[in-house]
């Protein structure tokens, strides 16, 4: 059975045909899909959703592109929304220095109000972080780190469960020294569709060198759709052809990367 730790399955690209795309999930072995938000009315659809079939759960959060409008008030309105039963995480939060729509001061700021969040709430955390030009290892992943770090040393002085379980780094285009750091703080490592590309060397070298029970796969639907589908909608089904691509580097069956990695979602996200 597989997971898609990652899919927007709320974007109206699957409002023509959303009980399909979950037809085809099911018929592909998928078992659980995490819908994150983005924003606080994208969070509540997430929610939403959730709410109407078994296989769905919700991730709530501000995106960092979208923290220039996050208030005193929405984050109570996030802590309210997270004792719905559906809600697993805080997501998708983080730091993006790709887009200049927000400021790096304040996407820090706001990510640091999130995971105190986290903490309060004893939620797990999926994290975005693009550098400028999609650099890799460059202030992004630093920053981040950093602000990783604190958060982690605050976990463990409080004796917080979450110190084991802090979250993931989603759809990981990082260095390898920014995974190895960030495992070595209890994070799990989001691997996407691009690791199937024909040009994904590098990225498939890195995911060779990831240990299998510190992956998660994630979809990212509808975006980065892999190969041989490339240009297209992605869907959660899909989210098989990338556990192939990683069974292929690491020299192993595709089941047991199924196995593995929705093992490892189980024990993030806490869900049965």
């Amino acid at each position: 059975m597989l997971t898609d730790t990652h899919c927007h399955l709320d974007f109206n690209k699957f409002d023509s045909d959303r009980e399909a795309v979950l037809e085809r999930a099911i018929q592909a072995g998928v078992e659980r899909i995490l819908i994150p938000g983005l924003t606080l009315t994208s969070s509540l659809s997430a929610v939403k959703l959730a709410e109407s079939h078994p296989l769905l759960y919700a991730a709530i959060g501000v995106h960092p592109t979208e923290a220039s409008g996050i208030e005193r008030s929405t984050l109570n309105e996030f802590r309210k929304l997270a004792q719905h039963p559906k809600v697993k995480a805080i997501g998708e939060i983080g730091l993006d220095y790709y887009w200049d729509s927000t400021p790096h001061d304040h996407q820090q700021k706001v990510l640091k109000e999130q995971l105190a969040l986290a903490a309060e709430l004893q939620l797990p955390v999926v994290i975005h972080f693009r550098e400028k030009g999609d650099a890799s290892g460059g202030d992004c992943a630093s920053d981040l780190i950093k602000i990783l770090e604190e958060w982690g040393t605050g976990l463990r002085r409080e004796k917080s469960p979450l110190a084991e379980r802090p979250g993931v780094l989603h759809s990981f285009s990082g260095t390898l020294e920014t995974a190895r750091t960030a495992m070595s703080l209890g994070f799990y490592i989001g691997v996407t569709g691009p690791v199937t590309f024909k040009n994904g060397q590098r990225r498939q070298e890195l995911v060779a060198a990831l240990p299998l029970d510190r992956i998660l796969i994630e979809t990212d639907a509808p975006f980065l759709t892999p190969h041989p589908h490339r240009g297209k909608r992605n869907e959660p089904a899909y989210v098989r052809l990338i556990a192939d691509k990683i069974a292929f580097v690491h020299a192993f069956t595709t089941e047991q990367v199924a196995a593995a990695t929705s093992r490892n979602a189980r024990r993030l996200f806490a869900w049965e």
